[in-house]
């Protein structure tokens, strides 16, 4: 059995909940990522992704300096262990037909797993396996 610990990102980029929306758009374009977990007081609050910001802000036409990310995040989230089964990871999102869940360890955020990151560990020669390990051309 192959676990999520095995290949999740360790220590994701994390924001606190009144952290303002243009910050994390800078914290994203600073660290090339798409997603950040939003925390509060150290808590998984949710998930913000790039595509969250143009859907819910960008076309709803929120101030991005006054809009918080609390405003826009994803809650709910789906959450794994780094113990979980990676086969049981990827069913979860296609369940929820999400494309990361933050790994929590006894309440704490230790990781985030992509489905990029399944890709890579499973499929390496497969189109989403190269775009996932290639460099950034923008």
């Amino acid at each position: 059995m192959t676990t999520v610990g095995e290949f999740m990102t360790a220590r994701p980029m994390t924001m606190d909940a009144g952290s303002s929306l243009c910050d994390a758009a800078r914290q994203m374009r600073d660290a090339d990522i798409g997603d950040i977990i939003v925390t509060n007081g150290g808590e998984v609050r949710g998930i913000l992704t790039d595509r969250d910001i143009a859907v819910r802000a960008v076309a709803a036409e929120m101030d991005p300096r006054a809009t918080t990310l609390n405003q826009i995040l994803t809650e709910d989230v789906v959450m794994v262990s780094p113990q979980d089964d990676a086969v049981a990871a990827a069913e979860l999102m296609r369940t929820y037909s999400v494309r990361r869940l933050p790994v929590v360890d006894d309440g704490r955020l230790v990781g985030v797993v992509s489905i990029g990151d399944l890709a890579v560990e499973w499929e390496p020669d497969s189109v989403l396996a190269d775009i996932s390990t290639d460099e950034p051309n923008n």
